[in-house]
């Protein structure tokens, strides 16, 4: 006797995604803002959109070695940074927070 072979099942003809549109920037996250003067002192005091005030802040950490060795996560303040933090170290989750409560 012969065992009939099924014949695999026809999948689903596949949907076709609709074209991602591309997302429109933010303009509130796009706005210049102008800084503190305690914030002043490390990124300038002309008025920047906040990723470019991100940029800033994390190229004085970077240029001054102030992240800690042990843990990358966490930022120990120097004289300029301890003013905007309140605190001799943050974790980089908070330091965005702490910053922008220096921008208007």
């Amino acid at each position: 006797m012969a065992t009939a072979k099924k014949a695999p099942a026809k999948a689903a003809p596949a949907k076709k995604a609709a074209p991602a549109k591309k997302r429109a920037p933010n303009a509130a996250f796009a706005k210049p803002m102008t800084p503190s003067p305690a914030l002043a002192a490390v990124i300038g005091a002309t008025p920047l959109p906040r990723f470019e005030v991100t940029k800033k802040v994390w190229d004085y950490i970077k240029a001054n070695k102030l992240q800690d060795s042990v843990n990358k996560r966490n930022i120990n303040a120097d004289a300029k940074l301890k003013e905007i933090f309140q605190k001799p170290q943050v974790t980089m989750f908070e330091m965005t927070k702490l910053v922008n409560a220096h921008l208007s």
